[in-house]
């Protein structure tokens, strides 16, 4: 976990990646429950027999179950001392360029694209790679856009 005593300590890595997350295991029950969640009980998310004669091989998480990793990747890679309270935005940029087979292990990368003072704060922009471990290419490229109060 990289830790800022400061807010205003991450406006020096503009350009620069600050964070890495630890690894998270996404499990045909996590994708299950999400599918529960959201009501996409799409074949090629739920249907292990099905998918297993996919495209894919196996069944693969939602699009947006990777997106929602997101926030749980992010608190346990960095954090500010100085910030009571940190709101999502929104999203600038999101891509999906590969899928998440059931079983995969992911991990995050943080790089700053935006550091701006706003009153009571900072509205930063981070783009937060999603990898899979074992490929090359990542599962999700997305620009966020949150608010830091101090």
């Amino acid at each position: 976990m990289k830790r800022f005593a400061k807010l205003a300590d991450l406006a020096a890595l503009l350009g620069q990646e600050f964070a890495v997350s630890g690894e998270v295991r996404v499990e045909q029950s996590r994708i299950d429950a999400f599918a529960r969640a959201t009501d996409d009980h799409q074949w090629i998310h739920v249907d292990a027999a099905r998918a297993a004669a996919g495209p894919f091989g196996a069944t693969i998480a939602h699009g947006f179950l990777t997106l929602a990793l997101l926030p749980r990747l992010m608190y346990e890679s960095f954090a500010f001392d100085d910030v009571r309270m940190g709101l999502n935005y929104g999203l600038d940029r999101l891509r999906f360029p590969s899928p998440v087979p059931v079983g995969s292990v992911l991990r995050a990368r943080f790089k700053l694209l935006a550091f701006e003072a706003i009153e009571g704060g900072a509205q930063i922009v981070v783009e937060a790679t999603i990898e899979r471990a074992g490929q090359a290419k990542p599962v999700c490229v997305a620009e966020m856009v949150t608010r830091q109060y101090i």
